[in-house]
């Protein structure tokens, strides 16, 4: 075989360039073996140097199904490597592992890929390839046999990958179009208003204790007595409840309407929310 056809096949197999594979080759005196490990290692080297870099962009991945559907946030540095091809294609197989351990990191990042490399390997291989910094995020399954999932994608880039993902989870003691057609609404509701919580009284209190201490803060310099300023701290500690609780948000379709409300008109038998999980690229 002649250097140049070396030098050909090593690009193909590493996705190295031309100049760092013609070095690698004279440093293992043409054996390709070594000259994998050579760019493998100098792969790291430059992988490592890009973490410190900042990556907020990327996509989410959706996979699964009505029972099992999992999202998985991949972060990179640009736009740009967001749209790339090789990032895509690496993205979409990394979803359908996520989804197939469950959305486990630990056993994600060990999990065997195509080209029979872990993914921890062909994340750094990716990062060397494309140049920039790239991150595995937040990733969440919803599984659950008694009930079904419905999704929203928002801003796709390419098939399943987007900058906003939603999924939400409802069950009932039916199936019906309307069900369905709900479920799809509610999706893109969630998307749209960013709840934190099904209903209030599962809102972490950390959450509150922060948004009590802002409402304090604002309220010390108002100059009212400390019965009016308790009151208005009240009525607006309800009003953050109920503006970031799904069944008390007011409906984005008809805002004069809540959640709840339109649940109840359905009049479905015992239809209930029972997960949802929405993940914006960047926040």
């Amino acid at each position: 075989m002649s250097d140049l056809e070396k030098i050909k096949q090593l690009r193909q197999s590493t996705g190295a360039g031309f100049k760092d594979c013609n070095i690698a080759l004279q440093e293992s005196n043409g054996d390709l073996d070594k000259a994998v490990e050579i760019l493998r290692v100098k792969g790291v080297s430059k992988a490592s140097k890009k973490m410190s870099r900042v990556a907020n962009e990327g996509v989410i991945a959706i996979s699964g199904d009505e029972k099992k559907t999992s999202v998985l946030e991949v972060n990179c540095e640009t736009d740009f490597v967001a749209k790339n091809d090789d990032f895509i294609n690496f993205v979409k197989e990394l979803s359908e592992i996520n989804n197939s351990v469950n959305s486990d990191q630990e056993k994600l990042n060990k999990s065997i890929m195509n080209n029979k490399k872990n993914v921890e390997e062909n994340l750094v291989s990716m990062i060397a390839k494309i140049g920039e910094k790239i991150t595995l995020g937040r990733s969440k399954t919803i599984n659950s046999k008694n009930s079904k999932n419905f999704f929203y994608k928002h801003s796709v880039v390419k098939d399943n990958l987007s900058k906003l993902a939603v999924i939400v989870s409802l069950s009932a003691n039916e199936k019906s179009d309307k069900i369905d057609l709900f479920g799809k609404q509610l999706s893109m509701h969630i998307a749209a208003s960013n709840p934190i919580s099904i209903n209030s009284n599962e809102i972490q209190k950390e959450i509150l204790d922060k948004e009590q201490s802002l409402i304090t803060e604002e309220l010390k310099n108002s100059g009212k007595s400390e019965d009016i300023a308790k009151k208005i701290s009240h009525g607006k500690m309800n009003k953050f409840k109920e503006e970031n609780s799904l069944m008390t948000q007011q409906w984005v379709m008809e805002p004069k309407r809540k959640v709840k409300d339109i649940i109840q008109e359905l009049g479905v038998k015992d239809l209930k929310v029972v997960d949802f999980y929405r993940i914006k690229i960047g926040d």
